[in-house]
């Protein structure tokens, strides 16, 4: 009897779209860099102390996948995961848009849908969890909004107001006279906060606080998944330095607590856009009296590692799985040779997406006609990170 799931990783390996379950089901591939991954996260889990990886790799060559099996590394070690790809709609210029994506697209361990809010509800305001974070809250944040906003969502007795609170820690940030309105009603005096809360300015402070809260729920810490970082690449010169700037307080963690953060780049970044568009000259242009968190990102795209091509027997290992599921997903016994299966995705494209996918069409004619004949995968439109719409000016810069 076929089994769905097995089809389900071949017609997603079919597809050349990336799959947290690909992900799950294929971590043989690259073992060193697996296991330094295992590593740094063994690190974050049991010091509690953050950390950060930044890689680039050619289009089709395993990126994302990399990324969806750090996803299942990181479950698997009882650690938080968010999983956020870079987008017009989930740009990364604008620190509580990106936070607000990281929030939706959060997962529990052991969760297929993301959301954890849901364990806050009818944890009391006296438990020791509660405790902990009011205290975080009120004495390591920049502002102490968070102290007064989660006390009000623990003690509140109005389903539709902590809904309403619920959502600011979501990311749809309550104004301060509402807050302190809901303060007072429920403390019966008047919030008196430190400094004036700015979700621009201060909306670190949202990220630091989930960090402690994952660990204050048990968990062994948090994972955040960058993906198609080179799209920054397509956004305004001032947009771009903004999200430099950005990706610095996650490659240098200073103010995250037990929190692993990759981001996966296109390796043509470096030429398309560094070289071709003069980042570091717009860095100085821009922020002349403050480069230094543009620079350090830009040096660590520039020296990033990359992945390098799989080897024969990677290549070997990743077949042999592929088969296992193709025979699985369409009930029937495959008898074949190894090395000839590996031999037609090796000749299949420079590619390792289009190698994977010439392999599954090799099988698909064995599978159906008994022999494998001619197998020809459509060549795939390299990227271009130098297109001329990527030239097109942000708003931001239109404004200046």
């Amino acid at each position: 009897m076929p089994d769905m799931n097995a089809m389900r990783i071949i017609e997603a390996l079919r597809s050349g779209v990336p799959s947290r379950a690909v992900g799950k089901y294929f971590a043989e591939a690259r073992p060193k860099l697996i296991r330094r991954i295992s590593d740094a996260l063994d690190e974050v889990a049991i010091n509690g102390k953050s950390d950060s990886f930044l890689y680039t790799g050619k289009y089709g060559e395993g990126k994302t996948h990399l990324l969806n099996t750090a996803m299942t590394m990181a479950q698997e070690n009882d650690m938080v995961v968010s999983y956020m790809p870079i987008s017009k709609e989930a740009p990364f210029d604008k620190l509580p848009v990106i936070y607000r994506n990281i929030v939706q697209n959060t997962y529990l361990p052991k969760h297929e849908q993301p959301g954890f809010l849901h364990k806050l509800w009818g944890i009391g305001a006296s438990s020791p969890l509660a405790s902990e974070m009011l205290l975080y809250a009120a004495k390591e944040l920049e502002t102490d909004k968070l102290y007064y906003l989660f006390q009000c969502f623990l003690k509140t007795d109005d389903q539709e107001e902590q809904f309403r609170l619920q959502a600011d820690l979501e990311g749809d940030f309550i104004s301060p006279p509402d807050l302190k309105r809901i303060y007072r009603r429920i403390a019966g005096k008047a919030a008196k906060m430190n400094v004036p809360f700015s979700k621009t300015k201060h909306c670190m402070d949202y990220f630091s606080f989930l960090s402690r809260l994952f660990t204050a729920m048990g968990y062994n810490g948090w994972v955040i998944l960058i993906d198609e970082v080179e799209l920054i690449g397509r956004t305004g010169k001032k947009a771009r330095q903004n999200a430099y700037r950005n990706m610095y307080r996650f490659l240098k963690p200073t103010s995250l607590h037990a929190t692993y953060t990759m981001f996966a780049v296109s390796s043509m970044y470096q030429d398309d856009v560094i070289e071709k568009k003069h980042e570091y000259e717009n860095l100085e242009a821009i922020f002349p009296n403050d480069m230094e968190p543009g620079k350090t990102v830009l040096d660590a795209i520039v020296s990033a590692e990359q992945l390098n091509p799989l080897t024969r027997d990677e290549i070997s290992e990743v077949i042999s799985r592929i088969i296992d599921f193709h025979a699985k997903a369409y009930d029937w016994k495959p008898d074949l040779d190894v090395g000839k299966v590996v031999e037609v995705a090796q000749e299949g494209g420079s590619l390792l997406r289009t190698k994977l996918r010439s392999a599954i069409e090799y099988l698909d004619q064995k599978y159906l006609y008994g022999d494998g004949g001619h197998v020809s995968v459509g060549a795939l439109e390299q990227e271009d990170l130098s297109a001329e719409e990527a030239d097109v000016p942000s708003l931001d810069d239109l404004n200046d």
